[in-house]
């Protein structure tokens, strides 16, 4: 069955995030670890609102969800107090995200300020020696970036140098969230040449670490290393980009997360416009024998 959903917002609750996805016909969603752009702490929700969401889960079979770090982390940092900062928050979201048997952990490498890559690369995977654990349950993934500033993670490259340098007993818990925007604005064609573009991660970092897709168009034409996310079909991807995507059969299977700029009903409708999509290729297969 086809995973797709949306980022939600955590106001009214986790048990409110699974009534909102299942409302707009969504299998999963994503939602931020706390507050995106903030550093204030947030208040632990109570037992029973995240019962009741695993509830909805169970009764309903919907993914486990995927929690994205706030933007305010920076594991590359030159300065020790902010590399201390998102270690100890990231590892404190990591333990709390072990209630879902499965859930997801995105964030964004980082930012070397100058370093340079290798020093950058060398602090995000000294964080992830120091938070990961062999029996977590969670699933920890590096996402694919633009190229904006001194962004890490703007090639296959730099991700398969960060895994690598993960330790061997906690390697497996390491995965990638590929962004369709991201690697778009960083010059990979993965709407013209989808093919093409996992076969390159196939060969450098291995399909193996792929867990999740962050579906969104690019308001931006190939390689220009802005990332700004358009609605689904409107942008420089478009819609055949978009449907050669969701229907790649080494994607299929994963969870596709909406990162558009949308309301809840914009959402709802990007969820139907993608499940016709890819119902039109399926019946296509199914005619063709």
């Amino acid at each position: 069955m086809f995973a797709v959903g949306c980022h939600l917002s955590t106001e009214g609750g986790y048990r409110s995030m699974g009534e909102r996805i299942l409302s707009v016909g969504g299998r999963t969603f994503q939602f931020f670890a706390k507050n995106p752009k903030g550093r204030t702490p947030v208040k632990p929700p109570e037992p029973e609102d995240i019962e009741g969401l695993c509830r909805i889960i169970r009764e309903n079979g919907l993914l486990p969800p995927l929690a994205h770090a706030p933007y305010t982390y920076n594991p590359a940092s030159e300065k020790e107090s902010v590399r201390e900062y998102s270690r100890d928050s990231m590892r404190k979201e990591l333990e709390f995200l072990e209630v879902f048997d499965g859930a997801m952990y995105n964030f964004h490498p980082g930012c070397h300020v100058g370093q340079g890559v290798e020093q950058g690369i060398a602090y995000i995977s000294d964080m992830l020696n120091a938070i990961l654990w062999p029996e977590m349950k969670t699933t920890v993934l590096l996402e694919t970036m633009a190229g904006k500033g001194t962004e890490i993670g703007r090639n296959f490259e730099e991700l398969r140098a960060v895994i690598d340098a993960v330790r061997p007993e906690v390697r497996d818990c390491v995965g990638v969230c590929l962004d369709t925007c991201h690697v778009h604005d960083g010059g990979y064609p993965i709407g013209e040449d989808t093919d093409g573009v996992l076969d390159e991660f196939d060969r450098v970092i291995g399909l193996h670490r792929l867990r999740a897709v962050h579906l969104n168009d690019s308001m931006n034409p190939m390689g220009a290393a802005k990332d700004r996310h358009a609605k689904i079909g409107e942008g420089y991807i478009g819609m055949v980009g978009i449907a050669r995507i969701v229907n790649h059969p080494a994607l299929r299977k994963l969870p596709f997360y909406l990162e558009t700029p949308n309301d809840l009903l914009g959402y709802g409708k990007e969820i139907a416009l993608l499940k016709n999509v890819r119902n039109e290729t399926e019946k296509g297969v199914s005619d063709n024998g």
